[in-house]
């Protein structure tokens, strides 16, 4: 990981369009900051696409679709992606699995629920799983005590030994059935809603992350950023991303934006 200050400026000016993640990339402790806020408008005023790529619940995301500055969202780690549709003044979505496939994974979770909350004394249910559709959020720090590192391993290892994919994020355990992530989702909907192929421009886009749920699209992207917080997580990302903001959270997806746009000027 080398510094975002290292990044050729020509590189910087190529980049087309941003995806990141929220919590503790664009929020600080817990908090959406004015300035990062303003990073994401500032980003869309200099015409690049925003995405946010979040693990966040479906209720969420339907806010952010419509109330934010950005062009869409991908949400519950790549169960579905939201647009506002302003030619037809409507909010879609467009879920990776049927309704079918999702409550069948919604059944099947109930019994990792059952397990976890057994198994992990301190744990509890993120306080935005009734917003879910597709996903279980097991909370080791949001709203209850920090966990040890050991605990939120055996979270992750009961929601395997139902057969279930499970990743690791600032706040929570997200566990779901399906095979779908936060890059393969990504990429389904960059091609289907903006006609783009980042396959083959992948260096043209930028992730910025933090945590080890991220790690997918830092080995995807040439060009993924960590905010200065990606280092808590260093020995648990599978691939890093390349370059790492000095600022922490918020701060540091700001420190992104603003040499994205410095560079285009």
């Amino acid at each position: 990981m080398e510094p975002l200050k290292n990044c050729p400026r020509d590189t910087l000016a190529a980049i087309k369009g941003v995806l990141t993640d929220i919590d503790e990339t664009l929020s600080t402790d817990g908090k959406l900051t004015a300035e990062a806020y303003g990073a994401l408008e500032a980003l869309k005023k200099a015409g690049l696409l925003v995405v946010p790529v979040t693990g966040r619940p479906a209720g969420w995301c339907d806010l952010i679709a419509r109330f934010w500055p950005v062009d869409a969202v991908v949400g519950e780690n790549g169960a579905f992606w939201m647009w506002h549709d302003a030619g037809a003044g409507k909010l879609r979505t467009r879920f990776i699995q049927s309704d079918a496939e999702r409550a069948e994974g919604r059944r099947r979770l109930d019994a990792v629920r059952t397990e976890v909350l057994r198994e992990v004394p301190g744990t509890g249910i993120a306080s935005d799983q009734p917003y879910r559709a597709a996903d279980l959020a097991v909370d080791f720090c949001e709203d209850v005590p920090p966990l040890p590192a050991a605990d939120i391993e055996r979270i992750v290892a009961i929601f395997e030994k139902h057969g279930a994919h499970a990743k690791v994020s600032s706040i929570h355990v997200n566990g779901w059935f399906g095979d779908y992530d936060k890059l393969t989702t990504s990429r389904t909907m960059m091609a289907e809603l903006f006609g783009a192929d980042i396959a083959a421009e992948r260096e043209r886009y930028v992730f910025a992350g933090d945590s080890p749920n991220d790690a997918p699209m830092f080995g995807y992207f040439p060009n993924a950023l960590g905010v200065a917080n990606v280092r808590d997580f260093a020995d648990r990302l599978e691939h890093k991303p390349r370059w790492i903001a000095s600022a922490r959270s918020g701060a540091g997806f700001v420190e992104l934006a603003k040499a994205l746009i410095a560079a285009r000027r």
